[in-house]
C-alpha cells in the first residue's frame, strides 16, 4: 500500500484518522541461511551460493576467512563454530556449520539461532545427494558438472530457505530433469 500510496501519505493518514489497518512498511526478513560454499583442502572454492549480497570485491575476503576459521580446526572438534571474526555484516549472528569429507570441505553459513544439528543433517542430505548422482562424487563432478551441483543444491535451499530434505523427491526432481534434458 505504501509503494502505491507513499510514506508521507500513510503516516498522515492513520495519525489523522487513528486507522491501523494500512500495514507498517515491512521489515528486513531474515533468511536462515546466509551461504552454501564447497571449498577445497587449499582454499579454492568448488561450489559457491550466496543468499544474503555481499559486494563482488568483498566476496574472496569472506570466502577466505571462512576457509581459515574452519580448515584450522583439529578434527576433535564439533562441526559448527562462530563466525562472529567475519567483515562486513557476516560477523553479526553468523554460525558456521560444516562437514570435511576427503578434500572437501562443505560449509553453510547460518544465522546464529538456528540448529546446529539441522544444518548438520542439511550437509548430509546434500552430500549423499550428491554421491548418489555422480557415483561416488569427488572434486572433479563439482568442477565439471556445476551446474548440476547448483541444481541439487536449488532443489534443497532457494533463497535461504530450507525447501526440501527428502532424498528422493530431490533425486525424483534431477532424474525428472535429466529426462527433459534428453527430450530436447
Amino acid at each position: 500500500v505504501e509503494a502505491l500510496l507513499g510514506t508521507k501519505f500513510c503516516q498522515n493518514f492513520r495519525r489523522i484518522w487513528g486507522l491501523e489497518f494500512l500495514p507498517r512498511p515491512f521489515t528486513k526478513i531474515r533468511k536462515m541461511i546466509k551461504g552454501v560454499f564447497v571449498i577445497n583442502n587449499h582454499g579454492q572454492p568448488r561450489c559457491i551460493k550466496f543468499y544474503e549480497r555481499v559486494a563482488e570485491k568483498d566476496q574472496q575476503e569472506l570466502l577466505r576467512e571462512i576457509f581459515n576459521l574452519v580448515s584450522k580446526r583439529s578434527e576433535s572438534v564439533c562441526f559448527f563454530t562462530d563466525g562472529s571474526c567475519l567483515p562486513g555484516n557476516w560477523g553479526n549472528g553468523t554460525k558456521l556449520v560444516y562437514r570435511h569429507y576427503a578434500t572437501l570441505y562443505f560449509i553453510f553459513a547460518c544465522e546464529d539461532t538456528e540448529s546446529e544439528l539441522g544444518i548438520l543433517d542439511l550437509i548430509q542430505v546434500f552430500v549423499e545427494t550428491l554421491d548418489m548422482c555422480f557415483e561416488n562424487v569427488c572434486e572433479l563432478d563439482l568442477i565439471f558438472h556445476s551446474d548440476k551441483v547448483h541444481y541439487i543444491l536449488d532443489e534443497i535451499v532457494q533463497g535461504g530457505l530450507v525447501l526440501e530434505i527428502k532424498q528422493k523427491e530431490i533425486l525424483s526432481s534431477v532424474y525428472n530433469s535429466r529426462k527433459h534434458e534428453q527430450k530436447q
